[in-house]
């Protein structure tokens, strides 16, 4: 299979799973702000929409959207322990932390990367990202991971996602339980695996 990323964007949540449950796969540099692929060709002829991650599998089907995508290789790796087998009260648990990544954190980012925003909108965009990482930070107290002591997909698109406070000026330093799970998880082999594939780290 193949999974088309940027460096740096929701896409290292996905390509942090893939390295996570062993499962052979070949990383395509896709970059978001030109849609042009290291040969040239044109990225919206592989994935219309032009964002990543997108994955395509060795028969040609495709899918897209991180948390759909983390959900799927954790499949083909059930002894990893990666996601809870599906139907069971835990993977909805899971699919709870994912979907509120996503909305709530992902997407409260946004605004701060786009150039268009006003710059007296951004502090109040800041405020709420701060309010719900203090909310997250409290969930943490006396966790290993989100789900407990178990590393999950959830923890891979966590770790994302707040890997982007730095780049907008959003200080979290204050928030202790994150802090220390980001560096539980900065420490996994996966993790550095696919941080440094995406040359994050040296």
């Amino acid at each position: 299979m193949k999974l088309f990323y940027s460096p740096g964007a929701c896409s290292l949540a996905p390509h942090i799973v893939l390295h996570e449950a062993g499962v052979p796969f070949e990383p395509v540099l896709a970059s978001t702000k030109t849609h042009k692929l290291a040969d040239g060709s044109d990225y919206y002829a592989v994935n219309p929409l032009g964002y990543v991650p997108f994955l395509v599998l060795a028969d040609g089907r495709t899918l897209r959207e991180g948390q759909v995508i983390s959900q799927y290789v954790a499949d083909q790796a059930p002894h990893t322990g990666l996601a809870p087998a599906a139907g069971t009260w835990e993977r909805y648990k899971l699919q709870e932390w994912l979907s509120f990544i996503s909305s709530e954190l992902h997407k409260g980012f946004s605004p701060l990367f786009n150039p268009a925003t006003p710059n007296d909108y951004k502090p109040a965009v800041k405020e709420r990202l701060l309010q719900r990482l203090t909310w997250v930070d409290g969930e943490l107290a006396g966790k290993d991971h989100l789900m407990g002591s178990s590393f999950t997909v959830a923890d891979a698109y966590l770790f994302t996602v707040t890997n982007w406070a730095g780049f907008v000026a959003l200080d979290i330093s204050g928030l202790a339980h994150l802090a220390a799970y980001r560096a539980r998880v900065a420490a996994r082999p996966g993790v550095q695996a696919a941080m440094k594939a995406e040359g994050l780290l040296k």
